[in-house]
């Protein structure tokens, strides 16, 4: 698995999963979605982008298969 923060005002953070070629890319503004059927050379060129957001717009949304994260809980306490 490969993780890099971004400095952009639209996306935080990326992590790739090389195996289930999974793209997770957490928004600023909407939370974390999961990108199927990535390759690796689209995680790469958006860690690198110049404009993080509209590298995403071009080439990354609407084109990939896209799901909400689920948030993992944590057992009640008690």
């Amino acid at each position: 698995m490969r993780a890099k923060r971004l400095n952009s005002s639209m996306i935080d953070r990326i992590v790739f999963d090389d195996e289930a070629e999974t793209l997770v890319i957490s928004f600023r503004q909407s939370g974390r979605y999961v990108y199927s059927g990535v390759p690796r050379a689209i995680y790469d060129a958006l860690g690198k982008a110049v404009s993080a957001g509209a590298y995403f717009n071009q080439c990354i949304k609407g084109r990939f298969p896209c799901r909400p994260e689920r948030r993992r809980h944590r057992p009640a306490e008690g």
